[in-house]
C-alpha cells in the first residue's frame, strides 16, 4: 500500500475503529489524536483546546482573545496546526489519517484515498452506547449532535459538505457487513488501486 488514506465518518459508524484495521492490515501509521498531540505540540496550545475544535465556541472570551492576537481566530490558527501536522505526515509515507479535514487539506495531493465511512442511525445510536458508553437517555442527541459538529467543522473550514459523496473517492455503510466486513471490503478495493 503506498497510499495515503482519509477517513471522514459520521460519529458512531465505526470510522475510527475501521481505519485503525485498515492501517494494521497494511503495516502503516494511524493517525486520529496523534494529530492533536503534534500540533498541540509545535503550537503550545492545550490539546483540550483542539479536541474542543469541531465544537466551535465562537462566542468563548478564549476566541475574543484569539482574534485580538493574530487577527485569525482560535479555531482558524488550531485548523492551520492541524493541517501542517496533516501534511507533514502525509509526506512521510503511506498512511490512515481520521478526521480533521484530512481530505480537503490533501485534495491535490495524487497518492490520496477519500473513504466516507457512514450508517442508519439506529446503528449508530446503538455503537454510541455500546462502545462509547453513552447513555442510552442521551445517545440519540449525542449522534446528531457530533454529526452536526462535524458537519459544520467541514462548512467552516472547506466550504464544502461534508456529507457530499462526490468529496470522496468510496463512501460506504458500515451497518450493512459490520466493522470487520467493511474493512475486508475497503481492503479489496484498496488492493486494486
Amino acid at each position: 500500500m503506498n497510499k495515503v488514506i482519509t477517513i471522514t465518518r459520521q460519529f458512531g459508524s465505526g470510522g475510527r475503529e475501521i481505519g485503525k484495521k485498515l492501517a494494521e492490515a497494511y503495516g502503516i501509521p494511524f493517525y486520529d489524536n496523534e494529530i492533536i498531540s503534534r500540533a498541540a505540540k509545535d503550537t503550545g496550545f492545550a490539546e483540550a483546546a483542539f479536541e474542543r475544535a469541531e465544537d466551535k465556541a465562537s462566542n468563548s472570551l478564549l476566541y475574543s482573545i484569539a482574534m485580538g492576537i493574530s487577527g485569525l481566530s482560535l479555531d482558524d490558527r488550531i485548523f492551520l496546526a492541524q493541517s501542517k501536522v496533516i501534511r507533514n505526515v502525509a509526506k512521510e509515507g503511506p498512511c490512515v489519517i481520521v478526521g480533521r479535514c484530512a481530505d480537503y487539506i490533501l485534495k491535490n495531493q495524487e497518492n490520496v484515498v477519500n473513504l466516507f465511512i457512514r450508517a442508519t442511525l439506529d446503528f449508530r445510536i446503538k455503537r454510541a452506547i455500546e462502545v462509547e458508553g453513552i447513555p442510552k437517555e442521551k445517545s440519540a442527541e449525542m449522534v446528531m449532535k457530533k454529526d452536526k459538529s462535524r458537519a459544520n467543522y467541514y462548512k467552516y473550514h472547506s466550504g464544502e459538505r461534508w456529507d457530499n459523496v462526490l468529496n470522496y473517492d468510496f463512501a460506504i455503510r458500515s451497518d450493512l457487513c459490520g466493522i470487520d466486513g467493511t474493512v475486508a471490503c475497503l481492503k479489496a478495493y484498496l488492493d486494486q488501486m
